[in-house]
């Protein structure tokens, strides 16, 4: 939940960053671009370190790199020095949240479905209060929610260590190139691009909103944490529903569905800022939904060892979100300010064709075995 936290954390502060270091949007975007970039080229690694540094013993090491980097951005002078530090942080973030995983499938109750809902519920709780507490810091000084990133992650760490007693299995023999070689299987690389592409939408509202209401940082922040709130309660309590009800393929056309139209209604009425909350905050909905069977698919489309597959398909899938708060950032500047919820809605539509028109069969076996 914490290490979610620092992903919103920063939405509510994005227009200070710009104003303090004299940066654009697009120059901000890169806060999120560096970050999720290394994070993707970092997921390739994390189960060959976890493998043999240890369940436990990776999460540590991966909160202590962002509590050094989280620190060291609060420090910055320049855009480009906390472009630069974030890129950092995202290298601890891909060596805690892949192994985050592992451990509570390792030490839950319920099995690897009911581990992967309280999963998804920690991402729904961080991604709701991280711009609450990004407003309150950020009220007092920009700098200030990167060293509060520093401080909760040093309790996070202190949990881990007095608290996670049990072992943390991955499996051994795990080589570096093993998640590439992963996504040689048709149903998880096709899982993998429709993440990416619906991560272009999820990114167009969390990196753009920020520039399209008139709102300071306590706004934003609240804003953000209704959006935060229904995305945790539809990622636990929604999707296994839906799923049992309709089945894979139809929850997913029924969730990037809604998501494209609200994306496509933030675009036609970005100018009236009362219309944009209410939008926003109703795509927590279907990306609640989104995230839960992305996340169960993505653990069972392939034979390969969950973490492998964890971490070729984090890979993929966070390219998407590197890719597109800068797209979304240069179409607001140099196109309009409607134009980064268009490209957002291209996106996902076409990451629901490619996931229905190449990965329809995958998923229907999926609802066979399960």
């Amino acid at each position: 939940m914490v290490s979610f936290m620092g992903i919103g954390l920063v939405d509510p502060i994005l227009k200070s960053i710009a104003e303090n270091l004299n940066a654009t949007a697009s120059d901000v975007s890169l806060l999120f671009t560096s970050y999720l970039l290394v994070t993707a080229v970092a997921m390739l690694i994390t189960s060959f370190a976890s493998a043999r540094l240890g369940g436990r013993l990776t999460l540590i090491l991966g909160l202590g790199v962002i509590i050094v980097f989280a620190c060291l951005a609060g420090t910055s002078s320049s855009v480009a020095e906390l472009v630069g530090w974030r890129a950092g942080w995202g290298l601890g973030n891909a060596l805690f949240i892949a192994t985050a995983l592992a451990a509570i499938v390792a030490v839950a109750k319920g099995g690897p479905e009911r581990a992967i809902t309280l999963y998804e519920a920690a991402l729904g709780v961080g991604l709701s209060i991280g711009p609450l507490v990004g407003a309150v810091l950020g009220g007092v000084n920009w700098r200030w929610p990167f060293f509060g990133v520093g401080i909760l992650m040093s309790v996070a760490l202190l949990a881990i260590v007095l608290f996670l007693k049990d072992r943390v299995t991955v499996p051994h023999r795990i080589r570096p190139a093993d998640p590439i070689r992963a996504l040689g299987h048709g149903g998880l690389l096709v899982t993998g691009i429709a993440a990416l592409l619906y991560n272009g939408g999820f990114f167009a509202v969390l990196a753009f909103v920020p520039f399209v209401v008139p709102f300071g940082g306590y706004g934003i922040g609240f804003l953000f944490f209704g959006w935060g709130v229904l995305l945790g309660i539809c990622a636990v309590w929604v999707a296994p529903r839906l799923h049992l009800r309709f089945g894979l393929p139809r929850t997913f056309a029924l969730a990037m569905g809604t998501f494209t139209v609200l994306l496509a209604l933030i675009a036609l009425f970005v100018h009236t800022p009362a219309a944009v909350c209410v939008l926003v905050i109703a795509c927590g909905a279907p990306l609640g939904v989104l995230n839960t069977v992305f996340t169960e698919t993505a653990m069972n489309i392939s034979p390969v060892p969950r973490p492998v597959a964890s971490a070729g398909y984090n890979f993929v899938r966070f390219l998407g979100g590197a890719i597109s708060p800068f797209v979304c950032g240069k179409l607001g500047e140099n196109v309009s300010v409607a134009a980064p919820f268009w490209f957002g809605a291209i996106c996902v539509a076409a990451g629901l064709a490619v996931l229905l028109g190449f990965g329809r069969r995958s998923l229907r076996a999926i609802e066979r075995t399960h």
